[in-house]
């Protein structure tokens, strides 16, 4: 008999209608015994099933819902999840020739029906976090099941763990990460549209690479052909290389990390672009500041920060800094027009809210501002209606005039 979780009354709404997600705070009590990581079921205060998933008393996010569906939790189901996963992303990307050698998001935890479960696959390796304890628990079970699944389209040449993400600290869990298997390579070549890609699995930015930009990258191509192009927070290269292969007469990017930037200029020279994009260890905010103060410009401006908004208590400031890099990056766009490609990845920062410090930006300039597209995350990251905070990207294209 599982334990069963009791909500209390009249906070059970937001679960009812589809988000996954269960606070500590919208629980009234709780019935039965049960050790951190268990399957238990969720109920509303008088008793109506809602969903089945895994619990962890530590965690703010008490319950994370696996299904709405009276059903056993066991290897069958993890593994038909897993399927699904696998299928959708054969669709997109199994067909394709050099298949192999891709890079994309494989599960992506609530958007997949797998909470807090992130695969991501480079070329053969696959990348696997287990960001809470439910997930953690069984992740000897999902690392082999995701393996089994892959199928030749996606074969699996070894399995590093990059469970170094910070959020597991709330979930009480160590930060740990390394090969699973021994003898794997900690760098891998990826192809990215049309361009080669070295990906550090062991120690890059998340699980080595920021795949929910790919489509975005490839969007750019109209934007930067025939032009300069500043790449602001490039990282290792991926947009700077993009604009490069795509047209730009020239590109310079700009990041705080010379380990990341390193590697930038390794990815350049990796796809004959050496000549054409440059690379500047510095800090975007002084850069920013400095090129308006002594009159540089550029006819194409990429801005891709990291999340400013780690959390709702950081809201008011990350917007102020989103503002003053869109600012001076319209700035530093010439008078005869040119474009300002955008995005901001912190989920706590709404497409809304964006646009809106976009535009506060646009009239403290002064220029004429028109919105060319609005994009989010590549298709491998899909997102859920009922969960906003899977829709976390935002991209805007801008024409500065």
């Amino acid at each position: 008999m599982l334990a069963r979780v009791f909500l209390q009354p009249g906070r059970d709404r937001r679960v009812r209608d589809g988000h996954p997600w269960v606070f500590a705070t919208e629980v009234e009590r709780i019935e039965g015994a049960f050790d951190p990581g268990d399957i238990v079921d969720v109920a509303s205060a008088r008793g109506r099933f809602i969903g089945r998933g895994y619990i962890n008393p530590a965690s703010q996010i008490i319950v994370r819902l696996l299904t709405r569906v009276d059903e056993p939790i066991d290897e069958g189901f993890f593994r038909h999840r897993v399927r699904e996963a696998v299928d959708y992303r054969r669709r997109l990307f199994g067909t394709l020739p050099d298949a192999a050698s891709r890079a994309f998001r494989l599960v992506f935890a609530e958007a997949d029906y797998l909470p807090a479960l992130i695969v991501d696959y480079f070329a053969g390796y696959l990348v696997f976090q287990a960001l809470s304890l439910g997930i953690d628990v069984r992740k000897g079970l999902l690392m082999r099941l995701v393996r089994e699944e892959a199928g030749p389209e996606f074969p699996v040449l070894g399995i590093y763990e990059r469970d170094d993400a910070p959020v597991r600290r709330l979930e009480g869990l160590p930060l740990i990460k390394g090969p699973v298997e021994g003898g794997l390579p900690t760098r891998v070549t990826i192809r990215e549209n049309e361009i080669e890609l070295v990906v550090d699995l062991e120690n890059g930015q998340k699980t080595g690479y920021f795949l929910d930009q790919r489509e975005n990258r490839a969007a750019i191509a109209p934007y930067v052909r025939g032009v300069r192009v500043l790449d602001c927070f490039c990282y290792t290269g991926g947009f700077a290389c993009a604009a490069g292969h795509y047209g730009a007469t020239e590109v310079h990017g700009v990041d705080v990390s010379p380990e990341a930037l390193a590697l930038a200029a390794e990815n350049a020279a990796l796809n004959g672009l050496a000549n054409r994009v440059h690379f500047t260890v510095g800090n975007v905010f002084d850069f920013l500041r400095r090129a308006d103060d002594t009159g540089l410009t550029w006819d194409t401006i990429l801005l891709d920060p990291p999340a400013f908004a780690k959390n709702r208590a950081s809201l008011a400031g990350a917007l102020r800094g989103y503002k003053e890099i869109n600012l001076r990056a319209m700035k530093l766009i010439p008078p005869s027009g040119g474009y300002l490609i955008t995005s901001s990845c912190s989920q706590h920062v709404s497409e809304d809210l964006f646009r809106e410090v976009l535009a506060a930006a646009a009239v403290d300039t002064g220029r004429r501002v028109r919105i060319v597209e609005v994009r989010s995350q590549s298709r491998d990251h899909p997102f859920l209606p009922a969960v906003p905070e899977s829709r976390y990207l935002k991209f805007f294209i801008l024409r500065v005039g």
